[in-house]
């Protein structure tokens, strides 16, 4: 019988899969890879990337990829669309909620058709955190709203186009990082209190496939802790208040915001109630210690994860993304 993955994602550092990096994954084959600019060059480059790395992983890994649109986007013109981001589309709102509604599904599907066309089945979108005045822009306008309402309606419906597409949607980061002061991808930002509204757009998307966690610190709920390392939170708000029941991801753990070598992140993160451990810089000792450090797949996360594939395969539909293209700009003429 086959072993399961190690329970965690990591990068790689090329355009190519080098002949250590495929080693490393055959010695210690992870549950998936994800990737980011430095990997992507043109469509036949990153197909050819994305089929090395299938024939290298186990079957039920996945392909992983940030492409909220906007600034977070790792597929870009001139090979791919452009795709506005978040805030752009929760600017119709107040004036037109169904327009922004049908905008936000349209931008799901055709980010969720491009990443699927070079191999992907997990696209890390959309983005539930709330925009708060005064905070860091870490979040600004990737965020759709400031209204938890409005965020809800939103990102349901860019995840209901991923989904459409056949795309696994990650809904993100769970608590909330909206309130944060500090960008977590250089410090350990502090929350003094999480807010009910903070959790009301994950709580409404509760059912979504996947999650993943925010590197903050909220003090009345963990004082010690942030929410990607804490057992409290993972138990009593993310899989409790929440009832978030899918995959539960990390963030990155390279970010500035932890501290500690990655293996004992890795292990730390894991230990504290995530599925999966997500080690994103693509150096290859780096890679090594998480993965020798990473124990295998849990049967709860396997369960997970193989529900997160079937769903994606039950929603998926056909797809014109010309046509979805010309529907999109003349709803949001962001782009001209």
């Amino acid at each position: 019988m086959t072993q399961p993955a190690m329970a965690a994602i990591v990068g790689v550092a090329g355009a190519e899969l080098s002949a250590a990096e495929a080693a490393l994954l055959a010695r210690h084959p992870p549950a998936g890879v994800i990737l980011f600019g430095r990997n992507v060059r043109t469509p036949d480059q990153l197909q050819r990337l994305t089929a090395q790395l299938r024939a290298a992983l186990p079957d039920a890994a996945v392909l992983m990829v940030d492409q909220e649109g906007g600034r977070v986007a790792r597929l870009r013109p001139p090979h791919w669309r452009a795709h506005p981001a978040a805030g752009v589309i929760g600017a119709l709102w107040p004036d037109d909620p169904e327009a922004a509604m049908r905008a936000a599904w349209l931008t799901g599907a055709l980010i969720g058709c491009e990443a699927a066309a070079m191999g992907f089945d997990v696209v890390c979108a959309p983005v539930l955190d709330l925009r708060r005045p005064g905070a860091s822009d870490v979040v600004g306008d990737r965020g759709f709203s400031a209204d938890a309402q409005a965020v809800a309606a939103l990102g349901g419906a860019m995840a209901e186009g991923l989904l459409a597409a056949g795309v696994q949607p990650v809904m993100k980061h769970l608590p909330g990082h909206g309130s944060a002061l500090v960008d977590s991808h250089l410090a350990l930002p502090e929350v003094a209190r999480l807010q009910a509204d903070d959790l009301a757009p994950f709580q409404a998307l509760r059912h979504l496939p996947w999650a993943m966690t925010a590197h903050v610190r909220y003090a009345d709920r963990d004082p010690e802790l942030p929410a990607t390392l804490s057992p409290r939170i993972i138990a009593e708000v993310i899989r409790g208040a929440i009832g978030f029941a899918g995959v539960l991801c990390s963030d990155d753990l390279a970010m500035g915001a932890l501290r500690g070598d990655p293996s004992a992140r890795a292990t730390a993160a894991l230990a504290a109630g995530c599925d999966l451990a997500l080690y994103c810089p693509g150096d290859v000792d780096g890679t090594e210690a998480v993965l020798r450090a990473c124990p295998r797949l849990t049967d709860a996360a396997q369960a997970r994860l193989a529900a997160a594939r079937a769903l994606a395969r039950r929603r998926r539909i056909t797809l014109d993304a010309t046509t979805l293209s010309a529907e999109r700009d003349a709803l949001l003429p962001w782009n001209r």
